[in-house]
């Protein structure tokens, strides 16, 4: 099942009450999204952007659906503090594993719509293909926008529909996917959104096949494995963003 596939059905679980609806590639194929991870934007695309957007040197980064920690030593690198919140505990516990060593990050186990952290306590709320898709991720929002502190920021990076050959393939899982109304939610909602192209880049054309499947269908991962001629592939994303004003009302 892709993607996008899985962020409608977890939209779909959220409008019904539920917290979490499983991530079948890193829940139950964690060690093949860790290749997927590490060959993602391998140009560093994405973090580039969020550097210009937002500065969390010093300050407290939360990363909702954190996953099995792949990006929490990243912000560690200059961040006062990093907290991964994760609902599935096996990647908890990975997480945990991962910054061991790393005084300043800790991992929690809730939701985007429970974030376990107090009111007003965060500078950063970031999430990576997680939770927030569109419509129906109200109550994620509203979450982040409790823990942020006034003046912080929340970011969110998705994939993009509309880059090939990447978005594409998505829509041949999701034909119903309407990229323009998740982009007017979103502006509705206060964001601005920058697009980002990135290469992926795989060490064998083994791993390269291996990460196509636990993202996709069956015929539609046959197809992206067949149209990629060597390692590499452009993958476009969306990084939303949008400010907690300092005041009352947001501009």
């Amino acid at each position: 099942m892709g993607m996008v596939s899985r962020a409608r059905e977890r939209i779909a679980a959220v409008r019904c009450g539920a917290d979490t609806l499983p991530s079948p590639n890193i829940w139950h194929w964690p060690e093949v999204y860790e290749v997927e991870n590490r060959a993602q934007d391998v140009h560093g695309e994405i973090w580039r952007v969020l550097g210009e957007l937002v500065d969390w040197t010093g300050r407290d980064v939360v990363d909702v659906g954190c996953g099995d920690g792949f990006h929490l030593p990243r912000f560690a690198r200059t961040a006062r503090r990093v907290v991964g919140v994760e609902p599935h505990p096996p990647l908890v516990r990975r997480a945990r594993a991962r910054v061991a060593e790393l005084g300043s990050v800790e991992v929690l186990t809730g939701s985007a719509q429970r974030i376990p952290l107090p009111d007003a306590s965060v500078d950063v709320v970031h999430a990576r293909t997680a939770y927030f898709f569109g419509p129906g991720c109200e109550p994620g929002l509203a979450e982040a926008d409790r823990v942020l502190r006034p003046g912080g920021h929340l970011v969110i990076v998705d994939l993009d529909v509309r880059e090939p050959p990447y978005g594409p393939w998505m829509l041949a899982d999701l034909p119903g996917y309407d990229a323009a109304e998740v982009d007017e939610f979103f502006a509705r909602s206060g964001f601005r959104i920058r697009s980002v192209r990135t290469e992926w880049r795989f060490a064998s054309r083994a791993d390269l096949a291996a990460v196509l499947r636990i993202e996709f269908s069956a015929p539609v991962a046959a197809r992206a494995i067949a149209e990629v001629a060597g390692l590499t592939l452009p993958v476009g994303y969306r990084v939303l963003h949008r400010p907690k004003p300092a005041g009352l009302i947001r501009p």
